[in-house]
């Protein structure tokens, strides 16, 4: 496997595991310190449920990438109006939304785009490959 093929190959796993990480980071804000240890746990694990979510949307991808691609880049455009709308009941500011929303939703919608890419290079290699094998 070429270089350039081997980038395209891990790229999009490496930044939806760094995506995945960044989204799972806000469910610390569960921690409060006034609730007992259990009860914290039990909201931080809540918290988590997206990002259980992504990583099922990750396995996905990494096995069958087309699949997988599209559903990162549906998921991201699709819950770009909710994420807006949220943020800016919260903050009033229609250019601090529209960052937050390219902060959460572009390294999906770019995930899933290298993820989809891979699956056509490695299609369009995979002949040549069968060929310089025989």
């Amino acid at each position: 496997m070429k270089t350039s093929m081997k980038i395209i190959h891990w790229f999009p796993r490496i930044l939806c595991i760094l995506a995945i990480l960044f989204i799972s980071m806000f469910a610390l804000d569960a921690f409060n310190g006034r609730d007992t240890i259990w009860h914290e746990l039990g909201a931080f694990a809540l918290h988590l449920v997206p990002s259980y979510i992504l990583i099922l949307f990750m396995v996905i991808a990494w096995k069958w990438e087309l699949i997988g691609g599209s559903i990162l880049i549906m998921m991201a455009l699709g819950l770009t109006p909710f994420i807006y709308i949220h943020n800016y009941n919260m903050n009033h500011s229609v250019g601090m939304s529209l960052f937050i929303i390219l902060m959460i939703n572009f390294p999906f919608i770019l995930t899933g785009g290298l993820f989809i890419l891979s699956h056509f290079m490695k299609l369009k290699n995979s002949p040549r490959e069968l060929q310089n094998q025989v």
